[in-house]
C-alpha cells in the first residue's frame, strides 16, 4: 500500500516538473520570431559590412533589373542593388522606432505612475494633457508640421515621441489605478515608505508586463507610422536607403521587377508582427510568474 502512495506520489511529481518544463519551453512562432528580430538587429549593427555592393552606387545600364547572380534581388530604376538597401534601410527603419519606444517607456511611465498613483492636481493636469493629445488626428498633425517645417527622418521621430506619450501614460495610470488599493500598497504607506520608492519599488513591478507588452506594441506602430511617412516623403532624405523609402521609390516597378517594391514591404510587415508577438509573450511570461508583492 505504502508502495503504491509512494508510486502515485512521484508520477504526479514527474508530471508537474513535466508540465512546468513545458510552460517554461519557447513556443516555436516565438523562436522563429525571437530568430527574425535577431536578423534585424544584425542587420542594423553590422548592416555596412554585410551589403554585397554600395547601397547608393548607382547603375543606369542595370536598371529595374530582375533577381540574379549578382543581384539577389535585383536592382531599382537607377540600377542600386535592392538587397544591400534592404539590409542597409534597416538601420534607419529601425533605430527610430527604437528611440520612439525608449523615450515613450520612459516618460508615459513616468507620467503615468504619478497620475494613478498620486491622483488629485497632479492627475487632473496630466490626464487633462492626455485628453487634449489623444484627441488630435497624431498622423495628420505630424503630416502638417513636418511638411510646414520641412522637417526630415529626425523631425518626424520627435513628432511621433510627443504623440505616443499620451497612450503610454492612459494604460500605466490605468495599471496604477487598479494598484492602489491593494493592501501593500496601503502596508508600505503605513509604514511611511516614501512615494517615490512605492511607485517605483513597489507599484511598477506589478505592472511591468504591461509596460513591456505596450512598449512592443508602440515600437511596432512607430515601425509602420515612421515608414509610412518616408514613403509619403516625410520621414527618411530621398535616396536613402529606408524601407518606407524604398517602397515609394520602387512602387512604380511593379511590373519590371515586383520584388523591389516586395522586399521592403515584407521586411516591414515581419518586423513589425514579429515585434508584436513577442511582445503578446513577454506578457503571459511576466504576467505567469507573479508579481512579489
Amino acid at each position: 500500500m505504502a508502495e503504491g502512495v509512494v508510486a502515485v506520489t512521484e508520477t504526479r511529481k514527474a508530471t508537474a516538473e513535466s508540465a512546468a518544463k513545458r510552460r517554461r519551453r519557447m513556443p516555436v512562432p516565438i523562436v522563429m520570431c525571437c530568430a527574425l528580430l535577431g536578423i534585424v538587429v544584425v542587420m542594423v549593427v553590422f548592416g555596412p559590412l554585410l551589403t554585397p555592393h554600395d547601397p547608393g552606387a548607382q547603375n543606369a545600364l542595370a536598371g529595374s533589373a530582375g533577381p540574379s547572380a549578382e543581384h539577389w534581388l535585383g536592382t531599382d530604376a537607377l540600377g542600386r542593388d535592392v538587397f544591400s538597401r534592404v539590409i542597409a534601410g534597416a538601420r534607419s527603419a529601425i533605430l527610430g522606432p527604437l528611440l520612439i519606444a525608449v523615450a515613450t517607456m520612459v516618460c508615459g511611465n513616468l507620467l503615468g505612475l504619478l497620475s494613478g498613483y498620486r491622483g488629485g492636481l497632479a492627475d487632473f493636469v496630466i490626464m487633462r494633457w492626455v485628453d487634449l493629445m489623444v484627441a488630435m488626428p497624431a498622423l495628420l498633425v505630424i503630416i502638417v508640421v513636418a511638411g510646414a517645417l520641412d522637417g526630415g527622418y529626425w523631425m518626424a521621430v520627435a513628432l511621433l515621441t510627443v504623440l505616443s506619450i499620451p497612450f503610454d501614460a492612459r494604460v500605466i495610470r490605468a495599471a496604477a489605478l487598479e494598484q492602489n488599493p491593494r493592501p501593500y500598497v496601503e502596508a508600505a504607506k503605513t509604514l511611511g515608505v516614501a512615494d517615490r520608492r512605492i511607485m517605483f519599488f513597489h507599484i511598477w513591478p506589478n505592472i511591468a508586463a504591461t509596460a513591456f507588452a505596450n512598449t512592443f506594441l508602440l515600437f511596432a506602430g512607430a515601425l509602420i507610422a515612421l515608414s509610412g511617412l518616408s514613403f509619403l516623403g516625410l520621414g527618411a532624405e530621398p535616396g536613402t536607403p529606408d524601407w518606407g523609402q524604398m517602397l515609394s521609390e520602387n512602387q512604380a516597378l511593379l511590373f519590371a521587377n515586383p520584388i523591389a517594391s516586395i522586399a521592403p514591404g515584407l521586411a516591414i510587415v515581419l518586423a513589425a508582427t514579429a515585434t508584436n508577438l513577442v511582445g503578446d509573450w513577454t506578457f503571459e511570461k511576466i504576467s505567469s510568474r507573479g508579481a512579489t508583492r
